[in-house]
């Protein structure tokens, strides 16, 4: 106990000093600044912003703060003074303008996860060169047969899984699925293999300490966080000089294939390229599919025309004959889903950005060196731009106007480069999922934003098939 009044001491020394300089710096603010709160020394607001919510809501904090300052509003949050934008417009000013007056700028704890070379945290033309990359392999995978037809092989085969069970933890589930899929089109490793179930684990712990508190303390989920990512860093590594020895490398092969076989990237850039696409493939991609699912059991409507177009695109195949590109092409009202999903529950709720110089925009002063926070999930819940914004409504897309008020996959520079691979992904799976099944999920169970999303209760789902079977269902709740 002795010991640790010296840093307690520190502590508050630090606290007071810091609310000092605050106090200094505001009476230094501009006149056309946001108006808001700067919070207390320290955390400023931090914690408040990031206490959990429902993620089909904007949540406490940002309701009571746009009530009070307006839809763009100062703070100090991540260790930051911080202008944060509720405003679409705004928003879609800071996306577009990557590298001319904004930057990527992610709190450091999150670069001891994601790694120097990670996607979301690079920038310029290191940031270009991989993101070309990983574009090339996503663009040449999304009409290929193969990738089509594991799609839908790995869809049939999770839906017979599920034939002899009542219930399903439905997100856990969902992950596997999405993590099996990206494994074997990447690094051809098949989902029974000792090593895919390894590589789960580690993302699993990975994810968890993803947007935890970042202290290195073994034990915490942070720390856990950085070893996991470690570990799957040297599992990539082994892969690659398992290929360089067995001299592969081979343009017909997987995305390492193609990637070793240009000879563009160092192997740190490689191993980063490779997770940056897993962690999409697996986590953003596993969260909009429970999402959907999610939404479309509390809205019987969209879920009868979705089942209406699929029954349409089935009906007009022989029997057994798989989905072609030319079938996802037909399943508009799936992507609308898809689309509103996204708007609704919100798969990621904002992103972080740096100011590079003064900028002026709309009346508002963003000073050189604050941290600019776009905040999606503001804008989508917006009543000026959205009719009924809370409710989920498929309909909403067949106005070309809607996709010009909501960013589902960002924008600029920093287009989600993954958004047509993983709809295609998802409508095959829907296509398999409702011909075959219904769902309920559980009345105390719903999607929460920690900012990322989790649901209550892992989506829970009490499931029947169409063709229900007579005898009495064992329980394969996972």
């Amino acid at each position: 106990m002795v010991g640790l009044f010296p840093l307690l001491l520190l502590s508050l020394l630090l606290g007071l000093g810091l609310h000092f300089l605050l106090q200094v710096f505001a009476k230094q603010e501009p006149a056309n600044l946001p108006h808001g709160s700067m919070g207390w020394p320290l955390c400023g607001e931090t914690l408040g912003f990031l206490k959990p919510h429902r993620s089909n809501s904007m949540g406490n904090f940002l309701q009571e703060h746009c009530s009070r300052y307006g839809r763009v509003f100062k703070s100090h949050l991540f260790g930051s003074p911080t202008v944060v934008s509720c405003d679409h417009e705004l928003n879609w000013f800071v996306l577009q303008n990557e590298e001319k007056f904004f930057r990527v700028s992610y709190p450091k704890a999150m670069h001891g996860i994601l790694g120097k070379f990670s996607l979301l945290i690079v920038s310029g033309d290191v940031h270009k060169k991989l993101r070309n990359v990983g574009a090339s392999f996503i663009s040449a995978s999304k009409s290929k047969p193969n990738f089509a037809n594991c799609v839908e092989k790995m869809s049939i085969s999770m839906m017979n899984s599920w034939k002899n069970c009542k219930q399903i933890g439905f997100y856990k589930e969902v992950k596997k699925f999405t993590l099996n899929l990206m494994l074997k089109h990447l690094l051809s490793i098949e989902p029974e293999e000792p090593l895919a179930v390894k590589i789960l684990e580690d993302f699993l712990t990975y994810m968890k300490g993803f947007v935890s508190l970042p202290v290195y303390i073994p034990g915490t989920p942070y720390a856990s966080a950085v070893k996991a990512r470690a570990r799957l860093s040297a599992t990539v590594r082994e892969i690659i000089k398992e290929r360089k020895k067995e001299k592969l490398g081979l343009e017909e092969g997987d995305f390492l294939d193609i990637i070793l076989s240009k000879g563009s990237l160092s192997d740190e850039e490689t191993v980063s390229i490779v997770l940056d696409i897993l962690l999409g493939g697996y986590e953003t991609t596993a969260t909009l599919m429970a999402l959907i699912v999610y939404f479309l059991a509390h809205a019987p409507d969209a879920l009868e025309k979705l089942k209406q177009e699929h029954n349409a695109i089935r009906n007009s195949k022989e029997d057994g004959e798989p989905l072609s590109w030319e079938d996802y092409q037909k399943m508009e009202f799936t992507c609308n889903v898809v689309y509103e999903a996204m708007r609704c529950g919100n798969v990621v709720k904002f992103v972080h950005r740096i100011a590079l110089q003064d900028v002026k925009f709309k009346g508002y002063f963003i000073p050189s060196g604050w941290k600019v926070l776009p905040v999606f999930t503001a804008a989508h819940f917006d009543p000026s731009l959205h009719e009924n914004p809370l409710e989920f409504n498929p309909w909403r897309w067949t106005d070309k106007a809607t996709s010009k008020k909501v960013m589902p996959f960002g924008g600029g520079p920093r287009l989600c480069p993954g958004a047509e691979l993983a709809k295609v992904e998802i409508a095959f799976f829907l296509h398999h999922l409702v011909l075959n099944y219904r769902w309920k999920t559980m009345a105390d169970d719903f999607p929460l934003a920690y900012p990322y999303v989790e649901f209550r209760r892992g989506l829970l789902l009490e499931i029947e098939p169409v063709e229900a079977m007579l005898e009495k269902k064992p329980n394969c709740t996972t």
